[in-house]
């Protein structure tokens, strides 16, 4: 049941963070009030720990922010995730981001080493190539990572634990 309602709501996340550079407002509220409900369902006596503790995570991330570690909208989509887990499964949420972003990061550099600097002339004719173009100048001027796309990637790890526990 969450995997169907998250993993699309998911991948928008990831998919409008590359793009863009952006997380939808709404799609972190609709993770928000979804994993909420999830949790109230399911595990009524454990709420106040769950809430709890993503405000804990979100005091954190806020400090993040501040210091321009991460963007607003990662501070958003995490703290909206967690709501929806256990305080064990944020900190493995956290650790599984953690990991993920690391990843991420060494990819984006090994890629601007590797990637030769995008031509100027030929114009991609479809979006994918479009895409293609600016994330190579991004990677090569050394731009924001979409950590979005590493905050799914944590927030999956936890649903396929949930699905094979």
């Amino acid at each position: 049941m969450v995997l169907s309602a998250w993993l699309p709501l998911l991948a928008v996340i990831a998919w409008r963070d590359i793009t863009t550079r952006t997380i939808p407002d709404t799609a972190s509220l609709a993770l928000a009030v979804l994993g909420f409900t999830y949790n109230l369902v399911l595990y009524p006596y454990g709420i106040a720990f769950s809430v709890i503790a993503a405000m804990a995570l979100f005091g954190v991330l806020l400090f993040l922010f501040a210091r321009g570690a991460l963007g607003g909208g990662d501070v958003k989509l995490m703290a909206a995730l967690a709501l929806g887990m256990s305080a064990l499964e944020i900190w493995h949420f956290v650790v599984a981001t953690a990991m993920a972003g690391g990843v991420l990061a060494l990819l984006y550099l090994l890629l601007s080493r590797l990637l030769p600097a995008p031509s100027a002339h030929p114009a991609a004719s479809n979006i994918l190539g479009r895409l293609a173009r600016v994330e190579v100048w991004r990677i090569r001027r050394r731009g924001p990572l979409p950590y979005g796309v590493a905050i799914a990637a944590g927030c999956v790890t936890i649903l396929l634990q949930r699905a094979l526990a």
